[in-house]
């Protein structure tokens, strides 16, 4: 390609980040590439690699206490490490667009989609108010958005989340920049609704001939979009080269781990069900604001040792199934019972035994751990809470839990933000079996991690199960989870229970329909997949 195609280069980036005690970590070490109009980049690997490190530099941002310590960053011609802070904020939306991983917390929630998808293209003097409403539309067109001459008159919590992620693909292209930083678009969504943003996404680029990077942990989805891919390990750059030939032929070690793990087989569990009922939930009905039913008559069973994996797409009542079994959610109607005792509507109502045995870990361990606190005080607690012991048996107990964890006992004074992604997921689960539960709720508990780490977490929880006999409703929108750790299974659509039963069973022919368009939802590794499936879409429609 000309060099006037050239939109981006990047030559020998290092980022640096300074801790409170005064020494130096590298971040991201040596990294160089190009990038060209229409051209997309997708960059891989575990958390802390310095794919969203790279990214943001892009932007000539960088987290704080953070600096960009060396290399250049070139961008149509100009070095943005020599710009002025002024400069670089004019260069981003114009030039450079940020998509970010959550859309529910990139919006204000006080404003209307078209006022925010218009601010950026208005602020910058580049369109009128009028124009760039005109522009929103076109773009919510495109991206297959419902009504778009009236779209952006929601507010966003009033659209679902594969639509606000469009929405915010939208904004990031409303002022027409040369290139586009997609930060795991896609992690938080359904697979369902994750064919439909990539496709929105990949149609966007190609029209409009858009530069993009596409940041993310997952090779299946990278491969739909990307033209080459650079996989990243601890700051540095492990492997660099076309799609096709990193996902078939990978030439480094640590690729080729990534590619097996991606595309292996597993087994689906079986164990014998003897036992009576942990969890009995039957005919369970549950409301918002007693307007709005979201759960509709659901029943399901856990046993001792049991996992029992809950899917379907965003909406579908996963979650909020969760809230109704732990009580933040108070039933309508129906039962629930656990070791066959009746639990009350309301968590208030229940006794701290019964909260005891029932604990939850959360998909966002950022949002679920509290960074002003240390691991002794968040794992600690719910051993005070439930046990009262002294502080001495405390941190006995913690020293424990965490070499369960695999955790070295020096984490005990840290926080959460001194930790990688994994290693905060590992506290979660700590602080879960601090109480000694019987059932733990995993409310995607892998969903924001890469596939190395949420492999290793997956491992953790199983030999936990085995261990400690714990059982486990798994609530997951990723179906190669549920075939590795559930022997039950139980599909929800709109707050109702479509299939359930042996995971073997629900997974094999004859499906349900929904079933079976789950589970054709699911990203391979090739990069014709995502056509293959939209083509089947079409003629089925």
């Amino acid at each position: 390609m000309s060099a006037s195609e050239r939109v981006l280069s990047v030559e020998h980036l290092r980022v640096e980040a300074r801790n409170d005690g005064g020494t130096t970590a590298v971040l991201v070490d040596d990294v160089s590439f190009t990038l060209d109009r229409g051209e997309v980049i997708g960059l891989i690997g575990e958390s802390g690699a310095g794919k969203t490190t790279i990214g943001l530099a892009c932007l000539g941002y960088t987290r704080n206490g953070c600096a960009i310590a060396g290399g250049s960053i070139v961008f149509r011609g100009r070095d943005i490490l020599t710009l002025t802070a002024a400069e670089r904020r004019a260069l981003r939306g114009p030039g450079v667009a940020y998509i970010a991983q959550s859309a529910a917390a990139s919006f204000n929630p006080a404003m209307t989609l078209f006022e925010q998808v218009c601010e950026i293209p208005v602020r910058h003097g580049i369109m009128s108010a009028v124009e760039a409403r005109k522009v929103a539309i076109g773009l919510f067109r495109e991206l297959d958005l419902p009504n778009p001459e009236t779209f952006g008159n929601r507010y966003p919590h009033q659209v679902s989340g594969g639509q606000l992620q469009r929405a915010m693909a939208a904004m990031a292209m409303a002022a027409r920049p040369d290139i586009l930083v997609f930060d795991e678009p896609t992690t938080a969504l359904d697979v369902t609704t994750q064919v439909e943003v990539l496709a929105a996404f990949r149609k966007l680029i190609k029209e409009h001939r858009t530069a993009a990077i596409y940041i993310t942990h997952d090779l299946a989805v990278v491969a739909q979009i990307a033209d080459s891919i650079m996989v990243l390990r601890h700051g540095k750059m492990v492997e660099h080269g076309a799609a096709d030939q990193i996902l078939q032929s990978p030439r480094e070690d640590y690729t080729r781990r990534l590619v097996a793990e991606r595309v292996s087989g597993h087994d689906f569990i079986d164990r014998a069900g003897g036992d009576p009922p942990l969890l009995a939930i039957t005919d369970v009905v549950a409301s918002y604001a007693s307007l709005l039913r979201v759960i509709d008559g659901v029943s399901l069973e856990v046993r001792r040792g049991d996992t029992v994996a809950v899917v379907g797409e965003s909406g579908s009542g996963k979650s909020t199934l969760a809230r109704v079994i732990t009580g933040l959610l108070p039933r309508e109607a129906g039962d629930i019972r656990f070791q066959g005792e009746t639990l009350p509507p309301a968590l208030a109502q229940r006794t701290r035994e019964q909260k005891r045995r029932i604990q939850m870990i959360y998909q966002m361990p950022d949002v679920a751990l509290n960074p002003h606190q240390t691991l002794l005080d968040i794992i600690g607690r719910p051993i005070a809470f439930y046990f009262g012991r002294s502080r001495a048996d405390i941190r006995k107990r913690v020293l424990e839990l965490l070499r369960m964890m695999d955790l070295p006992e020096s984490f005990i004074d840290r926080k959460p933000g001194e930790l990688s992604g994994g290693q905060k997921q590992r506290v979660g689960i700590a602080r879960a079996l601090a109480a000694e539960p019987d059932l733990i709720i995993c409310d995607e508990v892998t969903s924001a991690l890469d596939q190395l780490v949420g492999e290793e977490i997956l491992r953790l929880l199983k030999h936990l199960q085995d261990e400690l006999g714990i059982a486990y409703l798994f609530i997951t929108h990723d179906l190669g989870v549920v075939k590795r750790i559930a022997n039950k299974v139980t599909v929800m659509l709109k707050g109702k229970m479509v299939a359930g039963g042996e995971t073997q069973t629900v997974f094999a022919p004859p499906f349900h329909p929904y079933t079976e368009l789950l589970l054709s939802s699911v990203p391979e590794m090739r990069s014709d997949w995502l056509d293959e499936v939209l083509d089947r879409r079409r003629i089925s429609s």
